[in-house]
């Protein structure tokens, strides 16, 4: 492996991710929790029982936006190609456990919203012919009591924008303030947030710091999420820190490291101090007929970061690290995204050199890294495994 001159010995020495315990204090740099050291309390009396799966399409197929709808939301690569399993295709919401407005722009409020997903289920809109934004005056945060799914379906037509002031949604198992509902916060099933046919425009989650910061738009720990048809825009993170990320989605401890599904799905105009539209800590992936594109990863110093610097600037548009984890990209195009240290379009760290990663049938080009990538692999910096398995694909 061949690496650009500045920050080589930087990169070479990325720091262990980790990752608070479930109820535990938090900071950027908190002690990993295990399901053998994790403590937290005892599930409450009626806990959920375990559940496997995110599901695809039931007996009545996902219904998908109209005809006009559908121009209206212009999401994922068209010329993809990649197959989709059912696991990862938009679930059935044709009967929606509630809906958010009574057919008018003006009934669909972040209030609505906001109690709409505290409550759960099956959710979907009803907001007029028209495309609507919804600006959100609070995060919508899942309450890990309300059972085992929480979808959201904006129908093609639907955009919720923090309005550059906060990020636009929140799951995460190990937060006391949304009730714990098993002992091992950390590795459980439930809930499964799914969002599909929507546009998350303008979140911005700078100062946040549970979990270590990050997830512009959307912040995930525990359970299990999955986008479908979904764009993500001009979305914000904190511009450093040497492991933070996520501009569009910051996704942690996936059950079972089963995979996030990212599907049809298109992140533009992100920026993070890393991953300015996806990142993750010990996190699987598999992204499918997606496109990234403008994402810039901002901080500088990298991870640990050098002397003097705040550390950051790594994965344009993607940024992994962890140990022992998969990313899988797939009838994807990744152009034109820049990080001002590795990776201008995916960095990947496993740190004990177990994790793997697949290009298949995809586009890269255009991500100019101007710290250090691996040598035959332009716009990705990599450490895993074995070299990344590059099938079908132009990397340029």
């Amino acid at each position: 492996m061949r690496l650009k001159p500045v920050a080589v010995l930087l990169v070479l020495g990325v720091a262990t991710a980790t990752l608070p315990g479930c109820g535990g204090a938090a900071d950027e740099r908190p002690p990993v929790a295990t399901a053998a050291t994790a403590t937290a309390p005892a599930p409450p009396t009626g806990t959920p029982g375990a559940r496997s799966g995110l599901g695809g399409p039931g007996k009545s197929a996902s219904p998908k936006p109209s005809a006009s709808a559908g121009a209206l939301l212009k999401a994922g690569n068209p010329n993809g190609g990649a197959a989709v399993p059912a696991e990862a295709r938009a679930v059935d919401t044709s009967r929606p456990t509630r809906t958010v407005g009574t057919g008018t722009p003006a009934s669909c409020t972040s209030d609505a919203v906001v109690r709409a997903v505290a409550a759960g289920g099956i959710i979907t809109f009803d907001c007029g012919p028209d495309p609507v934004t919804i600006k959100m005056k609070a995060t919508a945060k899942v309450r890990n009591k309300v059972g085992a799914r929480i979808v959201l379906d904006g129908g093609g037509k639907v955009t919720l924008s923090g309005g550059g002031e906060r990020r636009i949604l929140y799951m995460n198992t190990c937060d006391a303030a949304q009730n714990f509902t098993t002992p091992h916060c950390q590795n459980q099933d439930h809930p499964q947030l799914i969002v599909q046919n929507l546009t998350f425009a303008d979140g911005n989650s700078t100062g946040e710091r549970t979990e270590g910061g990050g997830g512009g738009a959307i912040f995930v720990r525990g359970g299990r999420v999955k986008v479908v048809n979904s764009r993500f825009t001009g979305n914000r993170c904190d511009r450093t820190g040497p492991d933070l990320g996520g501009a569009a989605l910051r996704v942690l401890s996936q059950y079972d490291n089963k995979p996030v599904y990212v599907v049809n799905s298109t992140f533009t105009g992100g920026v993070c101090a890393n991953g300015a539209a996806l990142s993750s800590i010990g996190v699987s992936w598999t992204v499918l007929n997606s496109v990234f594109t403008g994402n810039k990863a901002v901080g500088n110093g990298a991870n640990p970061a050098k002397a003097g610097t705040p550390g950051g600037g790594s994965g344009g548009a993607i940024y992994c690290d962890g140990n022992d984890f998969t990313v899988r990209i797939a009838g994807t195009r990744i152009e034109n995204n820049h990080a001002n240290e590795g990776g201008g379009a995916i960095f990947f760290v496993s740190n004990d050199r177990t994790g793997t990663m697949k290009i298949e049938s995809s586009t890269l080009r255009r991500n100019p890294s101007d710290g250090f990538e691996t040598e035959g692999l332009p716009g990705i910096f990599f450490l895993g495994a074995r070299p990344p398995a590059v099938t079908s694909s132009r990397l340029s």
